[in-house]
């Protein structure tokens, strides 16, 4: 199957398929060097934009090169990744007609709070590119916050 890299609506550029794709079939595979989280972290610190891929348990990463990297986020994806022996496959989860750009729900699960918006524009856009568990996450990690500032406040008023 042919893939090209051009203009994309969703963000910079993005991967699109020049053949139709049939659903369930690997796609591309998400190549580049292996580093751990913790490399990576401190390597790309001051980067906006990263390639990252998180693998395993979370510990290491692959930094991305070639086709799969240019695939864009989608709050209503037409593909999905895959971890095989290793190796990370990018899956089609339907049909994909000819011209039709390549995408995948990206899941976050960590970052700061304002670098993960989503503009894929799909009907059911969640807004961000985090996963529901990270949202949720983050929503009771905020409340625990406000709650604990709000007691803070309490405490100083005795005073």
């Amino acid at each position: 199957m042919g893939l090209m890299i051009r203009s994309s609506s969703i963000h910079a550029a993005g991967c699109y398929t020049t053949s139709a794709i049939p659903k369930g079939v690997k796609v591309v595979e998400y190549t580049g060097p292996r580093i751990s989280k913790k490399k990576a972290d401190a390597q790309f610190k001051d980067s906006k934009t990263t390639y990252l891929f998180g693998i395993g348990n979370g510990l290491n990463v692959i930094d991305g090169h070639g086709m799969a990297m240019y695939i864009n986020h989608s709050c209503d994806p037409n593909c999905e990744t895959e971890e095989l022996r290793g190796r990370v496959w990018v899956m089609s989860l339907r049909r994909i007609a000819p011209g039709e750009e390549l995408t995948y729900d990206y899941n976050l699960y960590d970052g700061e709070e304002d670098d993960a918006r989503c503009y894929c524009g799909a009907a059911a856009c969640r807004q961000t590119m985090y996963s529901a568990e990270e949202i949720a996450r983050r929503k009771k990690a905020a409340k625990r916050k406000a709650a604990k500032a709000v007691g803070k406040r309490v405490l100083t008023r005795r005073k």
